[in-house]
């Protein structure tokens, strides 16, 4: 650190001076030399003015360096040399100052420019937006997605989708949307997922935008390949039997009874290519729901009165008992009837004593969560992320459809069918609807 020399500095003189001389007027007044007095009093006057002078020059500099700050301005800098100014140690103090605010300045500019990289090079779009809908920041991925060059304001994307704009109106902090909308090069499905921050004083959300598509497609591709599979399976075992008998047919000599076997075996493939036929138009051609409220607890009482749970001991657990749904009761019936059915032959299959349990709660989001639970053994792991596929079955008099059905049924509902729980102690099925 500079050192500046306390005899030349004229600050420190002329604070000693005070001190010195006030001394002596004390002692002057005291002792009744008064004539000694009004000129040390005189003098002291004199010193403390300059003093005053120097206090608020101090304070003009101070005032130079909070404009100068706020208007981002570093370039100024005060004569510190104590041969040119009586206040140099005043004056390098400041200097001190003003060098700090220029680094923390320098220093929270090259955060910024760090941060800034960082979100540009980011591979997800982020939007930071104010409560009144204008956007602070879009990084390029975000602009990219949302295919245009520049956003100032959520209500500029109405022209896009309204959809979108009051989505990204009404997002909270920790929510999630989906959100779906067309373009003139195809359909655009977009995650966004939201937080909070304050900033200078502003409260903000962060909204991040993924593009969901590519995912979507993947999970797509793979349902159809597995119903591909299953379908053409189904198909070739159908009419294998049916082409190899009728060939036989006709390149043999006339036989009644071979005549009436052949034709029985092709009447009763096709009868059940046509039921396989029958159930692909169930899978695809479910009518929309049609709502109406009721008890839960009066549904589940008519499902149980449906379904043989005689192999296990069955417990069921609503809460709050009146719950109600707002539902096409026949199609929740169907749902729950297939999942107890499912869990029952479980049960059966594995033996002993079993217990199924169907329980019911609201979650936080005020939904309604069902779930039917056996302890009838673990589902094996190629079975279970298969058991959801159209026509996919282990049963041997199974059509595959039942689970499909289920999950589309409560799709339609605005809900969720899924495997919540795999284990050796327990199975359990939920859904969850609005």
């Amino acid at each position: 650190m500079k050192r500046l020399r306390l005899p030349i500095n004229r600050l420190y003189l002329l604070i000693a001076a005070t001190v010195v001389i006030g001394l002596l007027a004390g002692w002057l007044l005291a002792v009744g030399h008064y004539a000694w007095f009004s000129l040390s009093a005189f003098v002291l006057l004199a010193i403390v003015s300059r003093l005053v002078g120097v206090y608020r020059g101090f304070i003009r500099n101070l005032d130079f360096i909070f404009n100068a700050v706020r208007n981002n301005d570093f370039s100024f800098r005060f004569v510190d040399r104590p041969g040119r100014v009586g206040n140099a140690l005043l004056n390098y103090s400041l200097n001190r100052i003003k060098e700090v605010l220029d680094e923390a300045k320098t220093k929270a500019t090259d955060n910024e420019k760090y941060y800034e990289t960082i979100i540009e090079r980011a591979n997800i779009g982020i939007l930071i937006v104010l409560e009144n809908g204008s956007v602070v920041k879009a990084n390029n991925k975000a602009l990219e997605l949302l295919g245009m060059d520049i956003l100032s304001h959520v209500e500029r994307l109405r022209p896009l989708s309204a959809e979108l704009a009051d989505a990204m109106n009404d997002i909270q902090p920790d929510e999630h949307r989906n959100v779906h909308f067309t373009t003139e090069t195809g359909g655009v499905n977009l995650l966004l997922n939201c937080s909070d921050a304050c900033y200078a004083g502003r409260n903000m959300r962060v909204v991040t935008i993924e593009n969901i598509n590519r995912e979507l497609d993947t999970q797509e591709r793979v349902a159809w390949e597995k119903l591909t599979r299953i379908l053409t399976h189904e198909i070739m075992n159908s009419l294998a039997p049916v082409t190899s008998i009728s060939s036989t047919l006709l390149h043999t000599d006339y036989d009644p009874d071979k005549m009436r076997q052949g034709l029985e075996v092709i009447h009763s493939t096709g009868d059940r290519l046509l039921r396989f036929v029958d159930s692909y138009r169930i899978v695809t051609r479910i009518v929309p729901p049609q709502k109406t409220p009721f008890y839960l607890q009066e549904l589940i009482n008519e499902v149980i009165a449906l379904v043989d749970h005689s192999a296990a001991e069955l417990v069921v657990d609503i809460a709050p008992n009146d719950t109600m749904l707002y539902a096409d009761r026949g199609q929740i019936s169907q749902v729950l009837v297939n999942l107890l059915k499912n869990a029952a032959e479980a049960c059966l299959l594995y033996g002993g004593t079993q217990k199924i349990s169907i329980t019911s709660r609201i979650t936080t989001d005020e939904r309604i969560r069902i779930e039917v639970c056996n302890s009838g053994g673990v589902i094996p792991d190629e079975v279970a992320e298969n058991i959801f596929t159209p026509f996919f079955t282990t049963k041997r008099d199974g059509s595959g459809i039942g689970l499909a059905v289920s999950k589309q049924i409560v799709r339609l509902h605005g809900g969720s069918l899924y495997l919540a729980q795999n284990n050796d102690n327990m199975v359990t099925f939920a859904v969850v609807l609005e």
